[in-house]
């Protein structure tokens, strides 16, 4: 089997934040990247130590979502120069990784 380098990256929010649309369109549309998937999280917390759970309120407004996506090392640091200014600190992931080709 032949392999291709890749670099994963994970951008976390929470459904609160308001962005997921925004994101996934712009990841789709604009950039084009090999691959997206966004989970859904039951529950989380990050560095405020906001615990967002599975309460009443939580199950509508602001549960934790993680989007998913990679492409070549290179189009990676294009699309994350692309969207810094939408994300605070901590909330992105990258390692290195390689996807069947």
């Amino acid at each position: 089997m032949t392999y291709t380098d890749v670099t994963m990256v994970r951008i976390y929010l929470t459904e609160g934040d308001r962005l997921l649309h925004r994101l996934l369109g712009h990841l789709h549309d604009t950039e084009r990247v090999m691959g997206v998937t966004v989970f859904r999280g039951t529950a989380g917390f990050g560095r405020s130590g906001k615990i967002h759970g599975e309460g009443i309120v939580d199950i509508a407004f602001d549960l934790p979502l993680v989007v998913e996506f990679f492409d070549t090392p290179e189009r990676v640091e294009e699309v994350l120069g692309g969207i810094e200014g939408w994300l605070g600190p901590g909330h992105v992931v990258q390692w290195p990784a390689r996807v069947n080709a």
